[in-house]
């Protein structure tokens, strides 16, 4: 270790050092003034958030906080990176994905930016018929653009095309890259149907053998995700299916080796970016932790393919996912994935036009061309907050990864059920978080927008399902929406509310905008000015400070109901204001609320 002369420029040495527990003591000051009594050991609890169950987020990290040694990139336990080298100046693999066979689509996206394709075949996934391959491939050169096929249980069938399709155009066997996307327990999880096709020994063999470039499986954990599940969950269920692999490939004849070269993980890269950056660090320790078990530590460097989250994409306001999905492209990155896809705005609508697929492969572009995020190996490492998020997260997906094996292995706990409940208790905590818009969802529960021009896109075909739910964060507020759509479509004119707004601006304005927000996410229209009685609703919503509730609510609230009012809502604190009939305030379930008033407003 280097010892630096003192230059006489140390930083802050004019100042005492400050301890933690000083730090604490302020905080306490602070959280006492607003009305909270807390003491010092307490202080950072009550500033601590839970971003899923089981991790909780303080609101200081200092040198204390440990975590485990990360090693060096490209070695284990692979924490920084698969690679010594990281993403390098190149970036990392943009993998696009493609469901419809679109003779135009994918060479637009190898001439413009992408380097791989992630391809969707067979009828039963609602993807490309097998037979379309050659068609959809034609012009692309299959030694420089890497394919990776998602066909489920025709992956034995797409693989045979795929390769007949390399050896037909001259390329070398060492030369060919990508993945054929067996996957098993991935096509039961989504279709609840066991795999019926080729044993994924007999393709993982076959890859081994001739096609050293070429990978034969993958790990998918989106199903999991997207039914739901939290980062631990999602990382548990990817651990315990990897290792059934191994498990088939070993038993096969394949080398723990050979059988690791074979597997591909995918995972969900979610806009909440240092838990997406924090699970892809923790996914590649926890499978170097399996390979270092299995006696082949070397060959524990997980590959791994991110897609940004279908669960986060909203129907409404799509052009919000734009920025979603760059700030998970943008985590993604940060964590090291090898693949990234980023999936365009209007993936929710239907088939994707050439303007979304252009702005999903470009998210890409710009951060690794114009940002150079890939010129830094593993940015977030060093962090106290990732290191220990990293080491949390590490440890909660272990956990589950455990609890699967002692239901039989993954196989065993999806066939029980077991998976699916779990996924279902996480999924209906944060629908709760979700309803009280705790967790708010911009363009949907936050900031709606009912005059907006519906974007429309051609029907994308069915995905296959029977498996687990395919859930979506915006789902309970676009059923609301859909309802005044209906109602609106039947008569011209949305259901609305009148927003009564008492005294001057600087007493109603805060809680007029709140109602108006919060009655436009479930396709409720506010009208606001002039009287109650020409609005043409039974619904009123006062909006007003405290003090002037106090002194005016009930009258008003009489003065409504003498003028046709039915229900009564009050914007604020709940009280015990006489003719109110319901409080709406920040917190509250706004799907419950909002379900009730478009039943009382006639609106099926």
């Amino acid at each position: 270790m280097t010892v630096l002369p003192d230059d006489g420029l140390a930083l802050a040495a004019e100042f005492p050092a400050a301890t933690h527990e000083q730090w604490q003591h302020l905080v306490t000051g602070v959280l006492r003034k607003s009305g909270k009594e807390v003491s010092d050991d307490t202080a950072e609890d009550a500033l601590s958030t839970v971003p899923e169950p089981g991790l909780r987020t303080q609101p200081l990290y200092t040198a204390r906080d440990a975590a485990p040694d990360p090693g060096l990139p490209g070695f284990a336990p692979f924490v920084r990176g698969g690679r010594p080298e990281g993403g390098t100046a190149g970036g990392w693999d943009v993998r696009q994905r493609h469901a419809a066979a679109d003779d135009g689509a994918v060479l637009a996206d190898l001439e413009n930016g992408v380097t791989s394709l992630w391809l969707v075949v067979g009828e039963s996934r609602g993807g490309i018929p097998v037979p379309a391959l050659g068609r959809v491939l034609d012009g692309v050169y299959l030694d420089l653009a890497p394919v990776a096929l998602d066909a489920g249980d025709e992956v034995g069938a797409a693989a045979d095309a795929l390769l007949r399709i390399h050896e037909e155009r001259g390329v070398a066997p060492e030369a060919a890259r990508g993945n054929l996307g067996a996957d098993p327990l991935g096509h039961e999880a989504r279709t609840g149907r066991p795999y019926d096709g080729p044993p994924v020994s007999g393709l993982a063999a076959r890859c081994a053998g001739a096609y050293p470039g070429l990978r034969a499986l993958t790990v998918d954990a989106l199903p999991y995700h997207e039914a739901g599940g939290s980062a631990a969950q999602e990382l548990g269920c990817s651990l315990a299916t990897g290792v059934a692999y191994l498990r088939e490939l070993t038993e096969a004849g394949l080398s723990v080796e050979e059988a690791c070269r074979q597997i591909e993980f995918r995972y969900a890269a979610t806009a909440d970016q240092f838990l997406t950056i924090a699970k892809l660090r923790a996914a590649r320790r926890l499978w170097a932790r399996v390979a270092e078990v299995c006696g082949a530590p070397r060959a524990g460097a997980q590959r791994q393919h991110a897609v940004t989250s279908p669960v986060m994409m909203t129907r409404r306001d799509p052009w919000v996912n734009m920025l979603r999905t760059t700030v998970a492209a943008l985590a993604a990155g940060v964590g090291g994935a090898d693949a990234v896809t980023v999936l365009p705005f209007d993936e929710e609508l239907g088939l994707p036009d050439a303007f979304a697929r252009r702005i999903a492969r470009n998210t890409s572009t710009v951060l690794i061309e114009e940002s150079h995020l890939s010129r830094v190996i593993d940015p977030a490492g060093g962090s106290w907050y990732v290191e220990r998020l990293t080491d949390e997260l590490a440890h909660a997906g272990w956990e589950f990864f455990q609890t699967v094996e002692r239901a039989g292995g993954q196989a065993a706990a999806l066939r029980s059920g077991a998976v699916g409940d779990r996924l279902a208790e996480t999924w209906a905590v944060r629908s709760a978080r979700l309803a009280t818009r705790r967790e708010p969802v911009t363009g949907v529960s936050e900031f709606p927008h009912l005059a907006e021009k519906p974007v429309v896109r051609a029907p994308a075909p069915a995905p296959p399902g029977g498996g687990l739910p395919r859930v979506r964060r915006d789902e309970a507020f676009e059923a609301l929406r859909a309802r005044s759509d209906a109602h609106l479509a039947a008569t011209g004119a949305r259901p609305r509310v009148h927003l009564a707004a008492l005294g001057p601006a600087a007493a109603h304005t805060a809680r007029l905008t709140f109602a108006s927000n919060l009655f436009q996410a479930g396709g409720i229209e506010p009208v606001t000015g002039g009287d109650f009685a020409d609005s043409g609703t039974p619904a009123v919503c006062l909006c007003s400070s405290d003090a002037l509730y106090e002194e005016r609510a009930e009258a008003v609230a009489r003065e409504v109901r003498a003028a046709g009012a039915t229900q009564v809502f009050l914007a604020g604190r709940p009280g015990t204001y006489e003719g109110v009939d319901t409080y709406v305030f920040a917190g509250c379930d706004a799907v419950a609320v909002l379900s009730a008033t478009l039943d009382l407003l006639g609106v099926s």
